[in-house]
């Protein structure tokens, strides 16, 4: 048995200033042919799972590339054909295969490209033919369009939100990939279409019942695998939204009525699965009198939107100006995205105190810059942070304090959200010691932070994210979704009678 397995993958926000080049991708992660390393990163857990499953049982695997971006705007068109072309041309030369594994994201678009992903799975079953097993996994914040799902014999996303489970769901598909290819399954795809776009966590409720439920599923029967498509809210394209998505053990017509079971069920939630999210001088009132109450541990406050998972810059500055202001004195600020001043740092050495302006550079909605007497407390020319078993890079970064407070702020060269408190311990900062650790991530902080937090706090600040779906003035995505329609499945009036009967 042959099995090709390869990673293609970055999240577009279209709304994002910020553009996406080889560069990009290879400052985040690029690796070729055989030089994956073995623990896996986001969206390429299939290619080292895979090597092992070869070893421990005996069939070859090819390895083409694996590659990721943070995410960012919109991808040059030359730097998708090329990276494209490179794995595809990657596959010819690996023919004759039984299967096609691939990590992918699922929400990259390309100037030209709306749905990289389905030019992408296209070009490879023409490849490799009609009787050829072509598998994906996928991040949920994606867009599951008709062309993808033509294409692909099997697919599954991440379950959890934060994505802690990147690696077991990977796993997850290649196992049913694998017997797929030993004849023990015949694998069938059944969608169905919310109509919706929300946010998901599955750090709080409903959604985490929604999913442990979703979960007890597979493995009942012919159900093999259950998927929810959170959908992407900034990526203005045409199948943008929440979908399910059912595989079974060629069983359509029962994998088309659980995704529409589940699906209703996933509607009748909408407006009620996001984490409360407030304005970010409340959040610091609050965090304040958390604080108080509990000064056994530091408050996690998250700059919710300038978040550079969702290909915003991170280099805002509202919270933190007004932090300033107000005269708090025990912060931690991880990460600010500013190469400039991470240079101007280096130059200076650590221990050295200079004026240094950081912040505030990639658009408006970045705020001011802030301009503050600092000390370089920490350096690293490949600063690093943890997410589950991967190694995510900070690039060349600098720890600064302010001078006359205990304000220590990351910053880093390489956009990336944060993760996991390493962010801090790794550069240099007794996060434990702080009062308030302001980060800057929607929610795949929650997982590493809620242990060592007394409260998390999410707030709003301006930034290139569109926050407010049923106010976005979409091109290509329509209007013919919750919550610019209030009711787009028509499903409130026939509960409603079902009620009055």
């Amino acid at each position: 048995m042959r099995v090709f397995t390869a990673s293609l993958a970055t999240e577009t926000n279209t709304f994002s200033p910020l553009p996406t080049d080889r560069a990009a991708f290879e400052a985040a992660f690029y690796a070729g042919p055989g030089e994956h390393p073995e623990t896996p990163t986001l969206c390429s857990s299939p290619v080292p799972i895979l090597r092992q499953r070869g070893r421990d049982e005996g069939f070859t695997v090819i390895e083409g590339s694996s590659t990721w971006a943070e995410p960012a705007g919109l991808i040059k068109k030359e730097t998708f054909e090329e990276l494209r072309d490179e794995i595809l041309d990657q596959l010819r030369a690996a023919l004759p295969v039984d299967g096609v594994i691939l990590g992918l994201h699922g929400a990259m678009v390309a100037q030209g490209y709306d749905d990289c992903e389905g030019d992408f799975l296209e070009r490879v079953r023409a490849i490799v033919g009609p009787d050829v097993l072509v598998a994906a996994e996928f991040d949920p914040h994606s867009h599951l369009t008709r062309k993808r799902v033509a294409q692909l014999d099997l697919a599954a996303t991440f379950l959890e939100f934060p994505h802690t489970d990147f690696q077991e769901r990977g796993a997850h598909v290649v196992d049913l990939a694998l017997r797929t290819l030993r004849g023990e399954l015949r694998p069938v795809i059944s969608t169905f279409d919310c109509k919706m776009i929300d946010i998901y966590p599955t750090s709080q409720q409903p959604m985490r019942g929604f999913v442990d439920r979703m979960k007890l599923l597979e493995g009942q029967g012919r159900i093999l695998s259950c998927s929810v498509i959170h959908g992407f809210m900034a990526g203005d394209v045409p199948e943008m939204g929440t979908k399910i998505m059912v595989v079974t053990d060629n069983a359509p017509e029962e994998g088309a009525a659980l995704a529409r079971k589940l699906g209703e069920e996933l509607y009748a939630l909408r407006g009620k699965t996001a984490m409360p999210i407030v304005g970010y001088e409340e959040g610091i009132d609050l965090a304040l009198a958390v604080r108080e109450a509990e000064p056994s541990r530091p408050v996690t406050i998250a700059d919710t939107w300038d978040n550079p998972g969702g290909g915003c810059a991170g280099d805002g500055t509202y919270v933190l100006l007004s932090l300033i202001a107000r005269g708090i004195d025990k912060v931690a600020v991880g990460a600010i995205w500013d190469p400039v001043a991470v240079s101007f740092c280096h130059a200076a050495g650590l221990g050295a105190t200079l004026r240094l302006r950081f912040g505030g550079k990639a658009g408006a909605e970045a705020g001011p810059p802030i301009d503050a007497e600092i000390k370089v407390i920490h350096l690293a020319q490949e600063g690093h942070q943890s997410f589950r078993a991967s190694r995510v890079t900070l690039g060349r970064s600098a720890t600064v304090r302010i001078l006359g407070t205990e304000i220590d702020i990351v910053l880093i060269s390489s956009r990336t959200q944060t993760y996991e408190p390493t962010l801090f311990s790794n550069q240099g900062v007794d996060f434990a010691g702080k009062e308030i650790l302001l980060v800057k991530s929607t929610n795949h902080f929650h997982a590493g932070f809620d242990p060592v937090s007394s409260r998390i706090i999410h707030v709003d600040s301006p930034s290139s994210y569109p926050t407010k779906p049923a106010l976005t003035a979409y091109q290509k995505a329509g209007s013919d979704f919750w919550p610019k329609v209030a009711d787009p499945l028509g499903l409130d009036a026939v509960t409603a009678e079902d009620e009055e009967a």
